[in-house]
């Protein structure tokens, strides 16, 4: 979907106008942020505001490579928001894809996670000490507006958030208008780490695929340290072993995979995949009677790995 941003004069119109309309149908339109009000976990009770996060105001437009390079050097990135206009902007859309603002931040070394899509969780995050990039649609879904900003800070005491917006370094907005125009932008918010961190309320599933694109483009160390991090977290988790495991052979490490695996395998036994792959370890180590062992336990977990047991069996009788 193409993304485009408004100009600094137009853009302080679009808020006005966005306070304007929404303003008065907030309560009815803005779910997320009467729950906040009736129930908000403790960790969000106390006014929140990063003031070490640095500004890049925008103009012409360029409000994607502004509140990327805010994220990227939060995050220890040396960039400006010029160098990343050629990778981000399109100028005959007058905005940025968010598909490319996602590779752009890998292409620096960093992770790009993107939230579920609840106020909650990106408050958290922000909560946490991270700057939260987001989306909004600043005008109607016939004539939208869309704008890139970066959250650093809220006060549900108040009632708002603050955003290094367009010209303005601190913008105090209201919750729920916030939510009403980040809504119509698909509730879209990402977080940029660097490898070996992760969100506060980070989902096993997202954080494998976060990690399976990044290391398309940054296997090595940057790649096994989030790895490490998943395995960390989720422990009994196959999509984290495996995935360490996977990275660690690639890099010529069998040893290290096979041990990943085989730790994992004393917290959770029943991964035929895990089995199976460590079955072909401990043959290229040089062990085929545990390589026979555990392809057979891979067989018996899952019939889609009846034929590793033979394939092995045959390659160890000649001797391959």
């Amino acid at each position: 979907m193409w993304r485009s941003c408004v100009q600094g004069k137009t853009l302080r119109l679009c808020l006005i106008a966005a306070l304007v309309l929404f303003g008065l149908q907030a309560c009815l339109s803005a779910p997320q942020t009467l729950h906040l009000q009736a129930q908000a976990p403790q960790s969000l009770a106390s006014p929140v505001l990063l003031s070490d996060v640095g500004f890049f105001p925008q103009e012409d437009f360029q409000c994607g490579p502004a509140a990327l390079a805010t994220v990227l050097t939060f995050n220890q990135v040396e960039v400006t928001p010029e160098e990343l206009v050629s990778q981000v902007y399109i100028p005959a859309r007058r905005g940025s894809l968010q598909i490319e603002m996602l590779a752009t931040a890998r292409r620096y070394g960093r992770l790009p996670y993107v939230l579920s899509g609840t106020l909650e969780k990106l408050l958290m995050e922000v909560a946490a000490g991270q700057p939260v990039l987001v989306m909004q649609n600043l005008g109607l879904s016939r004539w939208p507006q869309w704008h890139y900003a970066v959250a650093v800070g809220f006060d549900l005491a108040e009632n708002t958030i603050t955003l290094r917006s367009g010209t303005r370094k601190e913008y105090v907005m209201p919750m729920a208008v916030f939510e009403r125009t980040w809504a119509r932008a698909g509730h879209w918010s990402v977080v940029v780490l660097q490898p070996g961190h992760m969100p506060v309320d980070a989902d096993e599933a997202t954080y494998f695929q976060t990690l399976a694109d990044f290391e398309l483009s940054h296997a090595g160390a940057s790649a096994l340290a989030g790895w490490h991090a998943g395995v960390q977290r989720w422990p009994g988790s196959s999509l984290m072993a495996i995935g360490l495991s996977n990275q660690l052979y690639a890099q010529g490490l069998q040893q290290d995979a096979a041990n990943v695996l085989i730790d994992f395998l004393t917290l959770e036994t029943g991964s035929a995949v895990a089995h199976n792959n460590l079955a072909w370890l401990m043959f290229e180590l040089g062990e085929p009677e545990r390589a026979m062992t555990y392809a057979q336990r891979a067989a018996l977990l899952d019939p889609a790995f009846a034929q590793t047991p033979i394939e092995l069996h045959s390659k160890i009788s000649s001797g391959k």
